[in-house]
């Protein structure tokens, strides 16, 4: 029996990782240039993880071309908004099989943690409201009329009305320092906050949000991983919500997909 995952995984991990931090240190080396320029240059950071997608779909026996990465092809429809470019969408025989969403955090933990939550959150939301309405080929409607909605779920309604829904994954890439590691206060004027959250670090916050994620079905799979300052090297805060964890089941997602698709 093939293991899920490419036997040189590990090591694609450690080299998404590495290549994340030298375009760091390449931007910052040649300095801010404004406009377009830097928006380029931060957004191939995560290249590595779009190889690493690459390399679980062609483990799982499907063709390298199914991947889309260029900013031109990774553009999907959506519901409260017209459309979202995604980082990697994999796409089989015209049926979306998968999404990603590649983000990371190096300082400025306060003020960057609630705006990457409510990205999260919104484009999720978005996507499967989406999905519900045959957004993406499990109806040929051009709009939504027609569809009906019956007792749909709060923001993700999809799991009701498709068995086989796309999977869609979130991971957060976030540098592990004293500073992401610090308990962290909560302003509670009016109503306490949960528990959980109290004296919480950013890290542990972004591991909740991660669980959350997952258990709320907004996303199939969610990861937090941990890297220290120019180290090729992370670590999770749990099994759950590691980076092997999201491509163990994406890879799982995909074998089912295949069986369903050639017993039919």
């Amino acid at each position: 029996m093939s293991p899920l995952l490419p036997e040189n995984f590990d090591i694609l991990v450690s080299q998404a990782i590495g290549a994340f931090w030298s375009s760091r240190n390449v931007h910052a080396a040649t300095g801010s240039q404004g406009g377009s320029r830097d928006k380029v240059v931060a957004g191939r950071n995560m290249d590595g993880f779009i190889d690493l997608v690459t390399a679980v779909v062609e483990h799982c026996g499907y063709p390298e071309n199914c991947v889309h990465q260029r900013r031109a092809s990774v553009v999907l429809p959506g519901f409260f908004r017209a459309t979202k470019d995604w980082d990697t969408v994999v796409i089989h025989r015209q049926r979306l099989l998968a999404v990603f969403e590649f983000k990371s955090q190096v300082g400025s933990f306060g003020n960057n943690l609630n705006n990457r939550s409510e990205e999260a959150i919104g484009s999720a939301a978005d996507f499967w409201v989406a999905h519900h309405f045959g957004a993406y080929g499990a109806r040929r409607d051009q709009t939504t009329d027609g569809v009906r909605d019956e007792a749909p779920a709060l923001l993700n309604p999809s799991y009701q009305a498709d068995p086989r829904p796309p999977f869609l994954a979130w991971l957060m890439l976030l540098e592990d320092c004293a500073e992401s590691q610090r308990p962290v206060g909560c302003r509670e004027p009016h109503f306490p906050v949960f528990s959980e959250f109290r004296d919480a670090s950013y890290a542990r916050r972004y591991q909740i949000l991660c669980e959350r994620l997952v258990e709320r079905r907004l996303y199939s799979a969610a990861a937090l991983e941990l890297t220290p300052t120019n180290q090729p090297v992370s670590r999770s805060l749990s099994p759950a919500t590691s980076i092997r964890n999201l491509f163990a089941e994406f890879a799982g997602r995909l074998l089912a997909a295949r069986e369903v698709d050639q017993g039919s």
